[in-house]
């Protein structure tokens, strides 16, 4: 089920990213986030924009927000994207429903445009943005170096 975050998920969703932190090139984050970090990452984002977590049995599978895309102020009807699935929960229309949702209150809330900042080898990630109808506007090569890899980033771009 989906339903809005609330301050005490941040055990569950440091657990899913911190994965991601350190195994994938997916976050260019370098350091696992403490409870404590993400608990405020949390609070600040969800006062102002869309957080969503689905909960299945009593667990956090996923997660996903939209936060200001950038700090001036003709920016302000614009927002990022952020999504996160724990691996277990993967391939079962988890993301897709995650995504469905916070575009919809996005567009309840009046925010014009959504961007989504995906290194260029997740497909998996490009591919379900494309599904939503998201269409690639930038692509920013050799930008990351996580992993000893040298990473590309694309941006894919909503209009609501």
């Amino acid at each position: 089920m989906i339903r809005n975050v609330k301050a005490s998920d941040a055990s569950a969703i440091v657990e899913i990213y911190n994965e991601y932190i350190l195994n994938t090139t997916i976050s260019f984050e370098m350091e696992p986030l403490s409870v404590e970090q993400m608990r405020r990452r949390i609070e600040d984002i969800s006062a102002h924009c869309p957080y969503l977590v689905w909960e299945e049995d009593n667990e956090i599978a996923g997660y996903c927000y939209a936060h200001p895309w950038k700090e001036r102020a003709a920016y302000h009807n614009t927002l990022e994207t952020t999504i996160y699935l724990a691996p277990k929960y993967f391939h079962k229309g988890i993301g897709t429903k995650l995504m469905n949702r916070l575009i919809e209150d996005c567009r309840k809330m009046g925010f014009r445009v959504l961007i989504a900042c995906i290194t260029a080898n997740n497909e998996v990630s490009i591919e379900l943005h494309r599904r939503l109808g998201f269409k690639k506007v930038s692509h920013f090569e050799q930008v990351g170096e996580k992993l000893g890899q040298v990473l590309d980033v694309i941006d894919m771009q909503l209009t609501l």
